[in-house]
């Protein structure tokens, strides 16, 4: 039968400072440092384990609970923390790796999905792996999936309530291969060439014309095709929507809502004037007026 007993009972080194101390009125271990400090308690009463750090074999402090800032510590220099829980089956089905700075969720037989949930318990963000699904939103609380560019303003904005995908930018726009040694500028117009490359207009009413280069002005592309970010001799050309291009209004001034066809100005847009050379060749409608000289207006592309 083992003794009992109700007083205390301290370990003390050769310093006479208390190293272990037992109680066995309330079951207590404590450890204490050199300073007094406790650094490690078994509370009988409670049945807790309280542990301010964690030292591996070659002293370094690799797991540390600050309690003042309620902050957990794991790994150190030269040696890792890691987080892995395991599923009844012993699978590791969540594992935060430090070193590849990658979250795992699930494993082989077990999936791993997350889930987020609002105020009200109701599930809005639901990324199911089995399925390889992201769902957003929940009855009464829909999902939206907004974008922002490098000063913060919406881009693109999928509207979970009306299902709208909701662009800032205005044309729709596809990379075209550019023929060798021209000198071309955003709203400039081209037009096809004998091998099938774009170059600038340089002819009136030509029946070549393509589009515009894309990102003249305030317009920008809300969506762009078929592009190659490692070719460097392909560029956005503008096909549909709102744009702005260069024209030339020497010969007649455009007014809102004429008809734009190539002229004799490298790359340039003037009012189309001879309605039997204009089919075919028309680019767009201008949507801003110029009256004279040449500059930049703004227009709807309706190829045609």
């Amino acid at each position: 039968m083992a003794e009992q007993f109700s007083g205390k009972v301290e370990i003390r080194n050769a310093s006479e400072n208390t190293t272990i101390e037992l109680e066995g009125e309330t079951g207590n271990i404590i450890n204490t440092n050199a300073s007094g400090q406790e650094v490690f308690r078994i509370d009988g009463s409670e049945g807790d384990l309280i542990i301010q750090r964690v030292i591996d074999g070659v002293q370094r402090e690799v797991l540390k609970f600050d309690s003042s800032a309620a902050t957990l510590y794991i790994g150190a220099s030269g040696n890792e923390g890691d987080l892995q829980i395991r599923d009844g089956s012993g699978r590791t089905v969540f594992n935060f790796d430090s070193n590849a700075a990658a979250l795992y969720l699930g494993a082989s037989g077990n999936e791993g999905d997350l889930q987020i949930r609002d105020g009200s318990g109701r599930t809005v963000f639901n990324f199911d792996s089995n399925f390889s699904v992201l769902r957003l939103g929940a009855a009464g609380n829909e999902g939206d999936l907004i974008l922002k560019d490098n000063d913060g303003d919406e881009t693109i904005h999928l509207d979970g309530g009306s299902g709208d995908i909701i662009l800032r930018n205005a044309d729709a726009a596809e990379h075209f291969d550019i023929a060798d040694a021209v000198t071309v500028d955003p709203g400039m117009i081209m037009v096809l060439d004998e091998d099938g490359k774009l170059r600038p207009s340089s002819s009136p009413y030509d029946k070549k014309v393509v589009g515009v280069i894309a990102g003249a002005g305030e317009h920008r592309p809300g969506i762009i095709m078929d592009k190659r970010v490692d070719d460097d001799k392909r560029l956005p050309i503008s096909l549909l929507g709102k744009v702005s291009c260069k024209v030339d209004a020497t010969n007649a001034p455009i007014e809102i809502g004429d008809l734009l066809t190539t002229s004799q100005t490298i790359g340039h847009a003037m009012k189309a004037t001879d309605p039997q050379k204009a089919f075919g060749s028309i680019i767009g409608k201008a949507l801003s007026p110029l009256s004279e000289g040449i500059g930049s207006v703004s227009m709807l592309i309706t190829l045609q």
